[in-house]
């Protein structure tokens, strides 16, 4: 653009040029890589991340997809993912090694469709930038340590079809719409809600379910959810699966729930429920129903209980159900397990002799059962213990004993061979009857249909579904090994997973990472009867395995070849060495040069470019001391970005020091895209940068100190966008900017151009992001304007519309700007359109 550009324009509009021009992907993976340990080793070469980097995946030289489940990895999830905006895929499961909170920055993604971040090491709250996601189709951040609220911007994710917040520590209430903020009742497309496992409280909003959703799983299991169940739950038609159990709830059941006629799984247990037992006539495909754990009304056993033919589970422990026990409850066809413990019922108990074969247990613990008709013909597990019948003299029948075992011992059977013994470590014999490494894990099912853990049909089904689906994905599997499947206190099936490798007796890592991305995505699909699930996967060793063997031979023969074999050996060593040594200066050089900080020196006056003009590099040391060890007394104000320091450097120059609280931290690259900029742009109304840190894990910005009270006072009137306003007339030659405008530009009538350059600057500076023109739009316009007045924009500055690239440019920050030290007084508030 040149000189004769106004200064004014050129500031307006800088930063937003600046924060787009980086788009180098490769760069950005060697940042994320220098903020991880135990990265895959071929990750340490120099070669492009986009032709071999394990778990990399690249169109046109652009990083599409990451998938690193079960590496091992370590560090934190920097500001830098962020600059990957051509990325549709992130998983980092099952690698509890990534702590730190979820850079907001996430939120520049705009193309991702699959987040996955299963069982890390996350914490801190969820950032609002999520809700910038809106081509999300799959969040899972389940089994973190997320604490805070819910986002209520997840409401503008219009194409989610999975949501899995469980198992972390969220709190608040559950967000939806009001006026302009969004909340989780506009997901009317979304298929789960997995919400189980957290510390979520407050009723269940009304207004959160509506006729137009699609909902199959509703998960709310084990939170803190106070108040009545919505009537409008009942308008979800769509439900397959219902866990509102181990929470606060009151009041009577809705009377409207029976009209959900297609869930299978039904959890309304350990809660404050009263009124009358619902009646659930209706619901002609349920298989699991559990209401135990309320203080209902007293009242006899249901007779609509045995309309139910789909029942395999039901469970009304604690429920005051009182009188005799109807025989015909025994003979739904399918049912395995019956647990009215914990009641008033009594009598003479009659199972008949037509009760379901698919029966295994019956708890009637507790009761006021007197008799028992079938005292010698029963095969089943029947459990009165603490019933009158119990406690006559002399009795031993064993149903007046509990269980001492109600997990299973099932093991997948070998595959018509004999199981192999294996002799090194960690190795396990595979179903095939080959010792190999296999990659493990378990799985939760969070809503089985079933009750009878013995069956070991539904085990095989299971195996034989999970074989398929990794043999369809290609996956170099050998066998797949299932055992010790038992239930745990949020009533999940937890089954321990072992898979085999093919044609190798470990998985490399591409297998490792084919098979982590398998199941942290959900692409197995498990049989119906297992429900909604998810995998735990564990760190895969990788080392390979050593062994060796030798022969005897004469003394001589030893002694000669110890002699050589030392000889040879210090040789080795040597070249070893040297090697070795030389391997390290290339390895210091190649992560210098990786560095986004590499080309500075500590003055920040390197000979390479870009180089800064006057600002200085400080450690974190200088800041510490010049700030009393950021004492309070320091502290002169606070804003969304962090905390500024007022400092005093050697030579007497008062400074403010802005520094990054924990969160609002951005990746290296665009730290250093930042203080470039500042150190470029000098204006009587902005202050001026002396320098930054960038040391410890810190980030701050140190600028000149304003002495007359806060930079918002000492800029009173010469805001420079505000002052625009105030000042201009569109009717007057200039826009009457005469003023306003640095003379240094010349205020002559062959200023071509100012006005149009004017219009383009505030519509820059608009309040919201989709007021805003793109930066593609802002770039062809001020080319449009040069032409126009007669200058060439292809001459000096004006190949920047080429330099860097503005195909959907738009501004990646939503915490304060740089450009202000004091905070939130002095914020530009640039929103992403």
């Amino acid at each position: 653009m040149g000189a004769r550009i106004p200064q004014l324009i050129f500031i307006l509009i800088i930063h937003f040029w600046f924060s787009t021009a980086q788009n180098d992907d490769a760069t950005t993976l060697r940042a994320l890589k220098d903020a991880w340990d135990n990265t895959p080793p071929n990750w340490d070469d120099n070669s492009d991340p986009c032709s071999g980097w394990d778990g990399i995946t690249c169109k046109n030289s652009r990083v599409t997809s990451i998938t690193l489940a079960s590496m091992g990895l370590t560090g934190s999830l920097t500001g830098d993912i962020g600059m990957l905006t051509e990325l549709q895929i992130l998983d980092l499961s099952y690698n509890k090694g990534l702590t730190g909170s979820l850079t907001p920055a996430i939120g520049n993604l705009k193309k991702l469709t699959n987040l996955i971040l299963v069982s890390c090491g996350f914490s801190g709250p969820l950032p609002d930038t999520l809700g910038n996601l809106e081509n999300l189709i799959f969040l899972s951040l389940n089994s973190n340590g997320f604490t805070g609220r819910i986002p209520p911007s997840i409401g503008n994710m219009q194409n989610l079809y999975w949501l899995d917040l469980a198992d972390n520590r969220l709190t608040g209430s559950i967000p939806v719409s009001t006026g302009t903020t969004p909340g989780l009742d506009m997901l009317v497309h979304t298929k789960h809600f997995h919400f189980g496992r957290n510390m979520l409280s407050g009723p269940i909003p009304q207004r959160l379910f509506n006729s137009n959703m699609t909902l199959i799983h509703l998960l709310f299991e084990n939170n803190q959810l106070t108040g009545t169940i919505p009537n409008t739950l009942g308008l979800v038609k769509s439900l397959e699966v219902v866990r509102l159990d181990r929470n606060l709830l009151t009041g009577n059941v809705p009377s409207n729930i029976n009209r959900l006629t297609g869930v299978f799984e039904m959890f309304l247990s350990n809660n404050q429920l009263t009124g009358p037992v619902p009646n659930l006539t209706g619901l002609n495909v349920v298989n699991y129903l559990d209401l135990s754990n309320n203080t209902f009304d007293p009242s006899r056993v249901p007779s609509w209980f045995s309309s139910l033919q789909s029942l395999t589970t039901l469970k009304m422990s604690s429920t005051s159900l009182v009188g005799e026990l109807p025989a015909d409850l025994f003979s739904i066809p399918q049912l395995q397990n019956v647990d009215l413990s914990d009641n008033r019922l009594n009598g003479t108990l009659e199972i008949g002799s037509s009760h379901s074969n698919q029966l295994q247990q019956v708890n009637l613990q507790n009761n006021q059962i007197g008799d028992f008709a079938q005292r010698r013909q029963y095969s089943i597990e029947l459990i009165l213990v603490d019933n009158p019948i119990c406690m006559e003299t002399g009795v031993t029948d064993r149903f007046c004993s509990l269980p001492t075992n109600t997990s299973s011992s099932y093991l997948t059977p070998p595959n018509n061979c004999v199981p192999a013994t294996c002799s090194s470590s960690g190795q396990v014999s595979s179903p095939n009857c080959q010792c190999a490494y296999p990659y493990t894990g378990n799985l939760f099912f969070r809503a089985p249909s079933f009750s009878d853990l013995g069956n070991s049909s539904v085990y095989e089904s299971l195996h034989n579904a999970m074989i398929n689906s990794f043999r369809r994905s290609q996956l170099p599997i050998d066998s797949v090994s299932l055992k010790n499947p038992t239930k745990n206190l949020d009533d999940y099936l937890v089954i321990n997973l072992l898979v085999f490798p093919s044609g190798d007796d470990r998985f490399n890592r591409t297998g490792i990472l084919g098979l982590g991305f398998s199941l942290s995505n959900q692409t197995f699909k498990p049989p119906a009867a297992f429900g909604p699930y998810f995998f735990i996967g564990e760190n895969y060793d990788f080392l390979q395995g050593a062994s060796g063997g030798g022969h005897k031979s004469s003394n001589i023969g030893v002694i000669v070849g110890a002699v050589v074999g030392g000889c040879v050996l210090v040789a080795l060593l040597v070249l070893a060495g040297l090697y070795a040594l030389r391997q390290r200066r290339r390895a210091d050089k190649a992560t210098h040069e990786s560095s986004p900080f590499a080309l500075w020196d500590k003055t920040g006056a390197s000979g390479a470019v870009p180089q800064l003009k006057g600002a200085k590099a400080f450690s974190f040391e200088e800041l510490n001391k010049y700030t009393n060890n950021f004492s309070e007394s320091n502290n002169i104000g606070t804003g969304g970005y962090g905390t500024v320091y007022k400092a005093s450097l050697p030579n007497g120059q008062l400074i403010a020091i802005k520094r990054a609280k924990q969160g609002s931290t951005q990746g290296g690259i665009e730290f250093k895209t930042e203080i470039e900029l500042l150190s470029r742009v000098h204006h009587k109304n902005l202050v001026s940068l002396v320098g930054f840190c960038f040391d410890q894990g810190e980030q701050m910005l140190v600028y000149e100190y304003i002495v007359n009270g806060s930079l918002k006072d000492s800029l009173s009137g010469k805001y420079i966008v505000r002052e625009v306003k105030e000042t201009m007339d569109t009717s007057k030659e200039l826009y009457n900017l005469h003023e306003v405008l640095d003379p240094t530009i010349g205020l002559t009538a062959q200023l071509k151009g100012l006005e149009r350059f004017v219009d383009v600057a505030l519509r820059c500076v608009e309040e919201t992001g989709d007021q805003r023109p793109t930066m593609n739009a802002v770039v062809k316009e001020i080319e449009r304007i040069m032409e126009v007045s007669g200058l060439n924009p292809n001459a000096e500055s004006g190949s920047n519309s080429a330099d860097y690239p503005s195909k959907g440019s738009e501004h990646p920050y939503t915490n304060d700007s740089l450009f202000a030290y004091s905070g939130d007084q002095f914020s530009t508030n640039l929103d992403p359109k």
